[in-house]
């Protein structure tokens, strides 16, 4: 299933890329498992969306979870948290 990934703030600095379009294996079904998948393409992927890391996840620009189920030509988006102060 082809989708549209999307890299916000620190996360698409920590990446090198503002967007990219992947092929996910048809074993990839969420958006959990989109990310977790997303984290082994190069090392700057697994820096940027590591689990251990707080991030943001939304899909066809609505708020997620990792349990969302994912659609053909979908857009992921991944950025971290807003904070203020």
């Amino acid at each position: 299933m082809k989708v549209h990934v999307r890299y916000f703030a620190s996360v698409r600095e920590t990446v090198g890329v503002a967007q990219e379009e992947w092929e996910l294996p048809h074993t990839v079904r969420t958006l959990a498992q989109a990310r977790d998948w997303l984290t082994g393409r190069s090392g700057r992927h697994a820096a940027a969306l590591s689990a251990e890391r707080p991030l943001r996840m939304a899909c066809n620009q609505v708020m997620r979870g990792g349990d969302a189920t994912l659609e053909p030509d979908c857009e992921l988006a991944f950025f971290p948290p807003v904070t203020g102060g």
